[in-house]
Formats: C-alpha cells, structure tokens, sequence
C-alpha cells in the first residue's frame, strides 16, 4: 500500500476535524478525512454525524468502530486503502449509502448485515483477500456497479443472481474455475472477467465480447 505500519500514530483534534469539511459541486457536506495517516477513527468525528459523505481512505486504519451507525444520513463512504480486516455489523445501520469503497485493503469476509444496505449503487470490494460474498448480497436490489478484482475467487458467487439492476461486474485477476466435476476442473484466463450489461453495448462491442467468447470456449484447458 506504500505506507508504513510502524509510523507514527496521528491524532486529530475536533477543530482540526472541522477544517476538513467541503462541500462538493452539488452542495453536499463531505468530511475528508484522507491521508491524515490516522491508525483509529477520531472519536470527535461523532459530533459530525450529519455528513453527507465521509472520507477516510488512504489512512493506517485496522478497524471501524461501532459508532459509525450514527452516520445515518452518509450516501458515500471511502475506506479504500487502509489495513482493515473486518468490518463491524454497525455497517448495516448505513441504509442511505449509495456507494462505498472498501478497494485495497485485508478483508477475508464480510458481515451478512452489507445487505441491509438496500440503496447501494456502487460496491467496491476489490484488492482485498475475499472467497465468497455473504448470500445477504442478493438483497441490493438497487446494485449497479460491483467491483471484485483481484480478490481469491473460484466462482462467481451465486448470490449475484439476484442482483438485476447490476450493469457492471469486475473479477479481474481471480483464481476462477468455470465448471468443478469429479476428478478434473476446467480453467479459464483469469486475468479478464468483467462483465456489463449487453444493454449498455454498441453493436461492434458485442461483436467483439462474441469473438472474445468464442475465442475462450475453443482454448479452455483442461487438467486432473
């Protein structure tokens, strides 16, 4: 990540936090509170819980605390880049989110509660050490964009089925195995999975994912 975990910690004072709030293009309240090289989440930041977005990314942090359910009102949040290794069930309490960026940090699994999060847009989840989504995924209806790549997945989780909204998949880079059966395994080049809505495609476009398909279908491999 290109930051040391022995720096330094940082602390940031109530007023020190307060300089960090903008207001974006649109006229909402965003608390950035990025590369402030921070291993906790300031406890101050609760006297700002009515933020429309909050910023944290590219920090030291290893956890979020329980109190990051009173942000009620927060539709972006971007924890991108720091060293987390779980995320708290609190998370579930975030039902305004719209988009949150969890790219680029240790995850190895999440809580069922991401699917209370019922008006996320976007879910960026990749660069990190995943194997499989909690099927509570299916209930984000309102799902377009889902970032997976370079996570450690054999299979594209079931749970995205459910997801008809969802326009954009990536799954770059994962150890993906299109078909398991007794004795054998098909491979498949995962260093490309990424999926869009064929809606969304110009006609030379989908000629081209055709040719592509095609192309994979006739140099499949198999081994025992």
């Amino acid at each position: 990540m290109g930051k040391k975990a022995d720096r330094k910690a940082k602390t940031l004072t109530l007023r020190a936090v307060q300089d960090c709030v903008d207001l974006t293009l649109d006229g909402r309240r965003r608390l950035d509170l990025s590369l402030k090289g921070i291993t906790a989440v300031p406890k101050c930041i609760q006297k700002l819980f009515d933020m429309d977005e909050l910023d944290l990314s590219r920090n030291l942090l290893r956890k979020i605390p329980d109190f990051i359910k009173h942000f009620v009102s927060i539709t972006v949040l971007d924890l991108h880049s720091n060293y987390l290794e779980e995320l708290p069930v609190s998370i579930g309490h975030l039902q305004a989110l719209k988009a949150l960026n969890l790219c680029n940090n240790r995850l190895t699994s999440l809580p069922s509660e991401l699917g209370l999060l019922t008006n996320l847009h976007i879910l960026y989840l990749g660069l990190n050490q995943l194997t499989a989504l909690p099927g509570t995924i299916g209930n984000l209806k309102e799902l377009q964009q889902l970032g997976l790549s370079d996570n450690l997945f054999t299979c594209v989780p079931s749970c995205l089925g459910k997801l008809k909204k969802l326009e954009r998949l990536n799954l770059d880079r994962n150890p993906l195995l299109t078909q398991q059966m007794p004795g054998h395994k098909m491979a498949v080049a995962a260093d490309s999975f990424y999926m869009v809505k064929e809606s969304l495609l110009c006609e030379k476009c989908l000629d081209k994912c055709q040719t592509q398909k095609e192309k994979m279908e006739n140099t499949e491999v198999f081994w025992n």
